[in-house]
């Protein structure tokens, strides 16, 4: 499973088309990381109702226009977040139709969500998505705070789950500790070989190597990047564009190196 760097909150093409070329031309010779394009809705969002996120994520209507074809493989993922344990496996599948035909992954910002609802969701959409789950701080929390306790709770996904993500600060811009994941990334993947694992807090072009520890022991980890890439470090801002950028290309650096030590 190839691993990916992420940048989530993109609200149009053209931003997609700008961080390709980037993403293109720094990466390293033989490389098989993909840049990750995460595009955020909500169960609210998805359902029209009101909330503070309907003027930071694109309208539903707009997805399926971000998520193009390119020449070079993009990983289009859909980000959605429910934390009220509200979303049925219907509005899943509306959520897929939502991302058009090119989407690649369903990412789910939800505490330990439903497995059979997800299975369920999956099938009756009748896309080829990989999915990614989520385990915030409020999943972790509901785990105990204990690896052993998230890789009991894990089992219940067994062939419906293709990647997890660790991720403590849930798009607020928290910086990562990155050592504090590292128990957690351990136990997955001595108990899930196969799965692939990423995880976020915090990155941006300042605090990229906030992540090294744990690239030093998962060489093939995903990362992704959200709060941090704005100057704010408000996701409700618009993201800044040369901000991502850097981080981008910091980060390919940070691969690169782990790569070649």
């Amino acid at each position: 499973m190839n691993p990916y760097i992420g940048i989530t909150d993109f609200t149009s093409f053209e931003q997609v088309n700008m961080m390709l070329e980037l993403f293109r031309k720094h990466k390293s010779p033989g490389s098989q990381r993909m840049l990750h394009v995460g595009v955020m809705m909500s169960f609210k969002t998805l359902n029209d109702m009101d909330t503070k996120w309907s003027k930071a994520f694109p309208p539903k209507e707009t997805i399926a226009d971000i998520f193009r074809p390119t020449n070079e493989a993009v990983y289009y993922c859909l980000h959605y977040a429910d934390y009220d344990h509200k979303t049925r496996f219907t509005d899943l599948v509306y959520g897929l139709q939502y991302a058009g035909p090119w989407v690649n992954a369903l990412q789910l910002d939800m505490p330990w969500p439903d497995p059979e609802m997800i299975a369920k969701a999956v099938r009756t959409s009748h896309k080829a998505v990989e999915i990614i789950l989520q385990i915030g701080k409020n999943a972790i929390e509901e785990a105990d705070n204990d690896p052993a306790k998230v890789v009991q709770r894990l089992k219940m996904y067994k062939r419906v789950v293709h990647r997890v993500l660790l991720d403590k600060s849930m798009g607020r811009g928290l910086g990562m500790d990155a050592v504090g994941l590292i128990p957690f990334a351990r136990a997955i993947r001595e108990n899930f070989p196969n799965l692939g694992i990423g995880a976020a807090g915090g990155l941006g072009p300042e605090t990229v190597p906030l992540v090294e520890p744990l690239v030093a022991e998962f060489p093939d980890l995903s990362i992704d990047a959200q709060g941090r890439l704005r100057p704010s470090g408000n996701a409700l801002d618009p993201i800044d564009w040369d901000m991502a950028g850097e981080y981008l290309v910091k980060a390919q650096q940070l691969f690169a190196q782990q790569a070649n030590s």
